[in-house]
């Protein structure tokens, strides 16, 4: 299985970008989940959801800016970003679980990692 991402790229503040994920090698769907590095942490969780889109999950520092969602075509899902700030400048790493179907915040509950894709938000 792989996840490939990409849409990431340099936006000023208050700007908006849309990172879509693609799943190769399989036809199921799993929750999925995007998730970012941050000093001493190992993957800061950002958002999550479902198998079939119908429950997700945010991280307080996203509520009401990100939103994320089932991509069919691509059998993956896209994280929608709005009102970018300088401190959502990051990585960002696409996740899947093998089998899992809720959204989850804990890193240890996915699978599969894309090779992430690089958000610069500049003031």
């Amino acid at each position: 299985v792989q996840l490939v991402e990409s849409g990431g790229g340099l936006v000023q503040v208050g700007g908006s970008l849309r990172l879509p994920c693609a799943t190769f090698g399989r036809t199921s769907t799993s929750a999925m989940g995007w998730f970012r590095p941050v000093e001493g942490k190992e993957r800061e969780f950002a958002a999550a959801i479902s198998y079939n889109g119908a429950k997700t999950y945010y991280a307080d520092f996203v509520k009401g800016r990100f939103t994320i969602s089932r991509d069919s075509a691509k059998n993956g899902i896209a994280l929608q970003m709005n009102s970018l700030k300088p401190e959502n400048t990051a990585v960002y790493y696409c996740a899947a679980s093998e089998s899992g179907s809720l959204p989850d915040p804990c890193p240890y509950e996915y699978d599969y990692w894309g090779q992430g894709t690089q958000v610069t938000v500049s003031s």
